[in-house]
């Protein structure tokens, strides 16, 4: 039997008859099924979304790039995962929640079907209150593309599965969520002032540790990460910093998730992981920084120095050969385009897309495990870069640097790299960001880098 739910916002009863009609689908199995159902809305303002559902204090995850965001609330159904492990097991995970879902809906809306959303820490275990792997489905997911909007409601089919209860929360729901508008309302405005906690003479020191360790040529290059932790004199907003960084960085990954203890992963990232979409998978090598400019002048010959400077082009075609190696060691066979400039406002990067089709015995979480960490959060060989951050890093990296995405269960899914991102929780804030240290770097002018980076940052948040 097909079930109809395009026409259901216009009538209650004929949402009720749907869900009336899906309850007595209930297959007989030792596991409970799932029931997705999709609805088409207008174009929605996510945050001012998040804004209003965020006062419930559920689970959230929240990612956009351009014109296409998404908002998961709720756990429907959710893995945590600790150990080397964990990419396989989120992925098995996926594989057999997906074979019980029964999907019902409009199929030509933005995000049609169940989604995953994913957060995985930078190393297999993590010492703070984010798991090192996090999968869930969502009980609403809510995402716009351009001005195209949908609502997905998941909800498992057991023996407590009430069609005239949910009935009741979808439309409610659909009402609330139709009548959001498309600004945001600011928080009251706020003075902030910082107290900071972390001293930049150790990191510092550190590279400095680094550079002995590559002059003996064991290590090509290591990425050195500085965490500052601040206090403010007020709580900060989740939803107004997701606004600052949407503005202050245009065109980048624009990310939050939470966790049961009232902290938030959030941060705009430059740097795409993998995206997969109808077997096409496109990730990028992102390494080799410059500040820009003050005037025109200034911000072209930043950009020419960083184009022909010999230390940066080094450190960028180590991640190179590490993407293009790991791809076509699982069998697929990557194209680059050529280097370009990748702009932003406070800082420009030496990008190159690298594009490959996927075989479908790879599956998306095989790419990320493979690909995480690359070259331009971690180091060459990566191993031996990975302990050595362990040593020289006094902090817990917790989700910086780590992967942070959706997937689908039709082998579609895009993560991107968690960087320029903070843990906030009421008045505090952990901001994380780092620099690749290779032969010729010098530890002022690494972490003058760091420092550039954090101060937008904490702008932004701030």
């Amino acid at each position: 039997m097909s079930l109809d739910v395009s026409d259901c916002l216009s009538s209650y009863p004929a949402l009720c008859d749907c869900l009336q009609r899906l309850s007595l689908q209930k297959i007989r199995s030792d596991l409970p099924k799932v029931v997705s159902l999709a609805f088409s809305v207008g174009a929605i303002e996510m945050l001012s979304l998040l804004r209003s559902w965020d006062k419930a204090q559920a689970c959230h995850f929240y990612f956009e790039k351009n014109e296409t965001s998404v908002l998961a609330v709720g756990e429907a159904i959710a893995l945590t995962v600790e150990g080397p492990r964990r990419f396989e097991l989120v992925r098995d995970w996926v594989t057999g929640v997906t074979e019980r879902v029964v999907v019902r809906g409009d199929r030509s809306v933005p995000f049609f079907g169940p989604h995953f959303f994913c957060g995985f820490s930078f190393f297999d275990q993590t010492h703070d209150g984010f798991a090192a792997g996090s999968v869930f489905l969502p009980l609403w997911q809510i995402a716009r593309v351009g001005d195209r909007g949908s609502v997905v409601v998941n909800r498992v089919l057991d023996e407590n599965f009430s069609a005239i209860a949910l009935a009741d929360e979808i439309w409610k729901a659909l009402q609330e969520i139709q009548s959001i508008g498309v600004s945001i309302a600011p928080p009251p405005s706020v003075t902030q002032c910082f107290q900071a906690f972390t001293s930049p003479d150790q990191f510092k020191t550190s590279v400095l540790r680094a550079l002995e360790t590559i002059e003996t040529r064991e290590i090509e290059k290591i990425v050195l990460a500085l965490s500052y932790e601040v206090q403010a004199s007020e709580n900060f907003d989740v939803v107004m910093s997701l606004q600052n960084l949407r503005q202050l960085y245009t065109g980048c990954y624009v990310f939050a998730c939470n966790n049961d203890r009232g902290e938030t992963f959030l941060g705009a990232s430059p740097e795409r992981l993998v995206r997969v979409k109808n077997r096409l998978v496109e990730t990028d090598a992102l390494a080799g920084s410059a500040p820009r400019g003050e005037t025109p002048e200034s911000d072209l010959y930043l950009a020419q120095q960083l184009l022909l400077s010999e230390k940066d082009r080094r450190e960028h075609q180590l991640v190179i050969d590490f993407i293009t190696k790991t791809l076509i060691g699982l069998g697929l066979n990557p194209e680059m385009l050529d280097a370009t400039l990748l702009q932003l406002p406070n800082i420009q990067h030496l990008h190159t897309p690298i594009h490959a089709v996927i075989p479908r015995s790879v599956h998306i979480l095989d790419l990320v495990a493979a690909l995480h960490p690359t070259p331009a959060v971690a180091g060459v060989p990566r191993d031996l870069a990975c302990a050595q951050i362990r040593q020289l890093e006094t902090f817990d990296r917790s989700r910086y640097a780590a992967p942070i995405g959706w997937l689908d269960g039709e082998g579609n899914g895009e993560f991107a790299v968690g960087i320029r991102s903070a843990i906030v929780a009421g008045d505090r804030a952990q901001l994380f960001a780092g620099a690749g240290i290779v032969k010729g770097s010098n530890p002022e002018k690494e972490l003058a880098e760091v420092q550039l980076k954090l101060q937008t940052l904490l702008r932004a948040i701030g």
